[in-house]
């Protein structure tokens, strides 16, 4: 059988050009929103414009952004996504350099709608790209993506303020000669990458819609966006804040969106559950919003507001792509593309809504309208919670979502008691594959291989870690080198959405309903910092199961997991 060395795995900032060019790229995309609010005080000045004129930048660009969802998916399967990328990125250069030489706030107004339509092209494929492109391995790309989000995401209102300080067409030049430069690198780093063997339908996410899942998700994403793009848009006319000090306000607001949306939304996700978790964040959201509307005289109560509410809008980010994922029967594409139309519309619509709402009366009105549509989210996603929650434990009720297991080849005889191993997509598969061969030769048992193909979400992203052929061709070759060592074996896919620890616990259902002698699971490439983010599988794996759970290793004696040992082991995952 294999002798698969079982060497360290490489450091996830161990990688080709190509992927560091579409990271440096994703950071300079990530500040878009936040590199302009610093400016918003400062363009009304200087160009005579009202706030409700002002608010229009925002509204142009997330409509165009949101109607560009629809056809991004079938662009990319008809061209390639590296030409979708570089097209996004000349798109959006040529936007920014526009509006930062116009004069008029309509002129902006107008070129922030083709930015929009770069920034559709863009966001669609970058994460695809990077996965496909990394040398470090699936585990190593996400966590490339999540430092671009991070950073893009925190500096990109500080670097706004230090620019529109200078001039409010800082910023947009800014973004320019930023873009410019990634698309460069992106040029000459990033090779071509195969088309899908079958193009998407420019119509398939609007048909996707008709999935009653999708659509309750969709309806609350797009409330959810209301309520925020309500506050970006306006927050920072009662501030009272110069550039500079705007900056700093939503570089705080940014690291808190930050380390929520990585860090702590699959923690709590793991814990409570989905939507529990956003049930009690759309209320946080809206207790926030009716505080800054109560307190839209008060510049300190609107500043210590606004930086509050990053925490929950990087739960809310995570928890709801993650949520949308979980119970769409179509492909990942498709539901993304039909996810960002419906939650990019709501954007777009709130800040001219808002802005023909304070003239009208005064600017708390918006606001209490915005913490409105949060509330009324949480009866929108309520509608859809047993949708959710079948998705979550795999009952098989209803539509197929995930996590669910999918047999390769033939089914294992039943009334046998068969030895489990987990593997994920790496180089060291079949390695654990063997070990775990040794130990279903000397108990007598049967083999069966679980394949875990892994969906990362990634703040409002999600991507496939391999195909559904890769991942079969996969267990395949386990299977077939296992036959040629005369090792009775039957093989499964586990298709899981977001965190390591929900695939943990469906393998140990599926185990349980086996009645499985043990499950063996190798170390894992990730870090300890990843599995704080997103769970580790051994240990849930390990909670859950009802029979022994062994780690394995080339070359050494499996060791048996309990409480006692993960504490030592805390690297170890599939």
């Amino acid at each position: 059988m294999s002798t698969a060395s079982h060497d360290k795995a490489a450091s996830p900032f161990k990688q080709p050009r190509a992927v560091w060019a579409v990271a440096f790229a994703c950071v300079i995309s990530f500040m878009g929103i936040g590199l302009v609010d610093p400016i918003l005080p400062a363009l009304a000045d200087s160009l005579h414009a009202s706030p409700s004129q002002v608010s229009l930048l925002f509204s142009s660009y997330l409509i165009v952004t949101a109607v560009a969802m629809l056809f991004v998916g079938w662009v990319s399967s008809r061209i390639g996504a590296k030409r979708t990328l570089v097209t996004g990125l000349a798109v959006i250069v040529v936007f920014a350099a526009l509006a930062g030489t116009t004069g008029s706030i309509n002129g902006i107004v107008g070129f922030r709608a083709g930015w929009g339509l770069g920034n559709a092209l863009f966001i669609a494929t970058s994460l695809a790209v990077i996965v496909a492109s990394a040398s470090g391995g699936f585990s190593g790309a996400i966590i490339l993506y999540e430092t671009a989000l991070g950073l893009g995401i925190a500096v990109g209102p500080l670097l706004g303020g230090e620019l529109g300080a200078i001039s409010w067409r800082g910023p947009f030049f800014g973004v320019a000669v930023l873009m410019a430069v990634a698309l460069v690198a992106t040029v000459l780093f990033v090779p071509g990458l195969p088309k899908p063997a079958r193009p998407t339908s420019p119509i398939a996410p609007l048909k996707a819609l008709r999935h009653r899942g999708l659509l309750t998700m969709g309806i609350m994403a797009l409330l959810y966006n209301w309520g925020f793009f309500t506050m970006l848009g306006y927050a920072p006319y009662p501030m009272e804040l110069n550039a500079h000090q705007l900056g700093l306000v939503f570089f705080a607001w940014g690291l808190l969106v930050a380390a929520f949306s990585v860090l702590f939304a699959p923690r709590l996700q793991a814990r409570y559950g989905t939507a529990p978790v956003l049930y009690a964040n759309l209320l946080g959201l809206g207790i926030v919003m009716a505080v800054i509307a109560a307190g839209v005289d008060s510049p300190g109560v609107v500043i210590v507001a606004v930086i509050v509410s990053g925490a929950f809008i990087g739960i809310n980010n995570t928890l709801t792509t993650q949520a949308v994922m979980l119970v769409s029967p179509v492909e990942r594409p498709v539901a993304s593309s039909a996810y960002g139309f419906l939650r990019f519309i709501g954007g777009g619509l709130a800040p001219y809504v808002a802005g023909k709402l304070a003239d009208a009366t005064d600017l708390g009105v918006p606001f209490y309208l915005g913490a409105a549509t949060f509330l009324l989210a949480i009866p929108v996603l309520a509608s859809g919670h047993r949708l959710l929650r079948q998705a979550e434990l795999s009952t098989g009720e209803g539509e197929p979502v995930p996590p669910a297991l999918v047999p390769v080849g033939r089914p294992a005889a039943p009334g046998t008691r068969p030895v489990v191993v987990a593997v994920g997509d790496h180089d060291r598969a079949a390695a654990i594959v063997d070990a775990a061969a040794r130990i279903a030769l000397d108990t007598g048992s049967p083999l069966e291989v679980v394949h875990v193909q892994q969906t990362a979400v990634v703040g409002q992203q999600a991507v496939d870690a391999e195909s559904d052929q890769r991942a079969r061709t996969a267990v395949t070759a386990h299977l077939d080198r296992l036959a040629g060592h005369g090792v009775t074996a039957t093989g499964q896919i586990l298709t899981s959405v977001g965190d390591h620890a929900a695939a943990g616990r469906a393998l140990a259902r599926h185990a349980a309903e086996l009645g499985a002698r043990s499950v063996a699971v190798g170390r894992s490439p990730r870090g300890p910092l990843t599995q704080f983010a997103d769970g580790s599988f051994t240990s849930a794996l390990t909670r859950a199961a009802g029979c022994t759970v062994v780690l394995v290793e080339p070359d050494a004696t499996p060791r048996r997991l309990t409480a006692g040992t993960l504490a030592e082991l805390r690297d170890s995952a599939v």
